[in-house]
């Protein structure tokens, strides 16, 4: 069983910074793309970043210049360096990976979030 576990969320005053990260365990053949997704209470779960097992990145707009995404492949872990923090980043943020357990099984995986609040 392969599993996704976040760490780093917490509370933060606006403009201060946090770093998530997200390790995977158990037997992997490889993952693909790995990334953070956020969801806030009433709101629907929205991509923040992403990168492929290359190192090539995908941000929201709303992110871009303030969030940095990478990885560290021969740990299969993934980091969210968050900076400029504003209260509207405040959500639940899941990691995400398409893992391949097996040559032939590839699957969606999302770990079970981190809550980050930026108060004003």
């Amino acid at each position: 069983q392969v599993q996704l576990v976040e760490s780093g969320g917490g509370l933060v005053q606006a403009g201060g910074s946090l770093r998530l990260s997200c390790a995977a365990s158990g037997i992997i053949f490889s993952i693909n793309a790995m990334g953070w997704y956020r969801q806030a209470p009433g709101k629907q779960r929205e991509l923040v970043a992403t990168i492929t097992s290359g190192g090539s990145t995908n941000y929201a707009d709303s992110v871009k210049g303030r969030f940095t995404i990478s990885r560290d492949n021969a740990k299969n872990t993934v980091y969210l360096q968050m900076n400029s923090l504003k209260p509207e980043d405040t959500a639940v943020y899941y990691c995400y990976g398409a893992v391949r357990s097996t040559l032939l099984h590839e699957y969606d995986l999302w770990g079970q979030g981190t809550q980050v609040t930026v108060s004003s």
